[in-house]
Formats: C-alpha cells, structure tokens, sequence
C-alpha cells in the first residue's frame, strides 16, 4: 500500500466513523455480511481456536468469535480509530483481556504477526490496491480457517465503485480508493496456499467465502 493510499485509509476510517458504527453494532448487532460469515465459520467449529482479524474495524467478528469460545484474537487495523472503537467495546464486553491490537500495513509487517487458526478479512481486499501482496501472507497465516468478504463483478458493483465511491473519494481530494478483484484471481491465490472453499453466499454487493486448510 503506498503512503498516500494509507493516509487516505485513516481519513476515511476515522474515529469519528469507527465510534458511529460502534453505535450500531451496540444497538442493533453486527452487520448482515458478518453475520453469515460467523454463521459459517461456528459451522465449521471455532471452540478453543484462535483468530487472527485483518481490518477488523470495530472488532465486530472478534467480540461476536469470543462469545462461542475462541481462545484469543489479534485484531490487526490500519485505522487508529478503529483500533480504539475495538478496544472500547472488548474492555465493556469483558474481553479487553483476549485481543492483541496492532497498528499497520499488514502486507509490509506480516511477518512480524504470528499465525493463527482462523483469518478473517472483511471487507479488506476491496480497500487495498495489491490484492495478492495482502491475501498472500493473510492466507500463509491461516492454520486451519480463512473467511473473505469481498465485492462481487456485476457490471452494477462495479458502477457503483467506480462512479459513486471512487469519483465521490477523487472529488473530495482522497487518495483513497476502492477496487473490485477478480474472484478468479482470488481463488487462484487462496488455492495455491493449500485452502479449499467450504461456504459461499453473496449478500448484496458482497460475497461472503469460508475456506479450509486440506483435512480440516
């Protein structure tokens, strides 16, 4: 991710977002995608695991896996106020105790993040240019699960991306942008790291994948 792309991502995720959404999480639980995504990882069994959350944003899966008994989760944001929303809402929860938190780029820090047994990113491939430098090492990271969240390729996706999202981010002079990735390019990359597709749904614009190492 280059500098300017970072910067973008603190200005766009900021803290007073990161506490809006924490509102509605408080209020009215987690999103619909997170949703279907802890449905199917809890399907596949999470007692005992541990996580590893890249652009966790609020903590939402982290707090909702630590209900249903994983062991201890990383939470790894590029978004100072995220990092401070997520941490607010573990100490309320009781959970404060269980979450690392740390504050980066993981594609250029990855190897300084210990692996674990399940990986999640939620909506994070979309907000980052190099798809395969972040799946990669997210993938290499992974000992038994990995959950993606990511847009879909209809033609109105990417209009909407490209027209509303990114043209609204170009005018408002943010070098922030948001990208929609092959799925096949996806699965190329998740495929040659040993992880075969498990679950699959798509929820609006997003579809939401569940992937397992080979005899898990």
């Amino acid at each position: 991710m280059n500098c300017c792309h970072c910067q973008g991502v603190e200005l766009v995720f900021d803290r007073d977002r990161a506490f809006k959404q924490l509102d509605g999480y408080r209020r009215k639980g987690a999103e619909k995608t997170t949703r279907v995504l802890i449905g199917a990882l809890l399907a596949e069994g999470v007692d005992g695991l541990s996580l590893l959350d890249i652009g966790g944003g609020i903590g939402a899966i982290q707090h909702e896996l630590l209900k249903h008994n994983v062991s201890k989760a990383t939470n790894f944001e590029a978004s100072k106020g995220n990092i401070e929303a997520c941490r607010d809402e573990a100490e309320r929860q009781g959970y404060g105790g269980a979450i690392t938190h740390l504050h980066g780029d993981f594609a250029e820090i990855e190897k300084e993040v210990p692996p674990a047994d399940i990986v999640t990113l939620e909506r994070v491939l979309c907000c980052y240019p190099d798809m395969e430098g972040l799946l990669a090492p997210s993938c290499a990271k992974s000992g038994k699960l990995l959950g993606l969240v990511y847009p879909h390729e209809a033609w109105w996706v990417k209009l909407g991306i490209k027209y509303v999202l990114n043209l609204g981010l170009r005018l408002s002079r943010n070098s922030f942008r948001v990208f929609v990735h092959p799925t096949a390019e996806v699965e190329r990359v998740v495929k040659n790291h040993g992880l075969t597709r498990r679950f699959y749904q798509r929820v609006g614009p997003w579809q939401v994948v569940v992937y397992a190492r080979a005899g898990q």
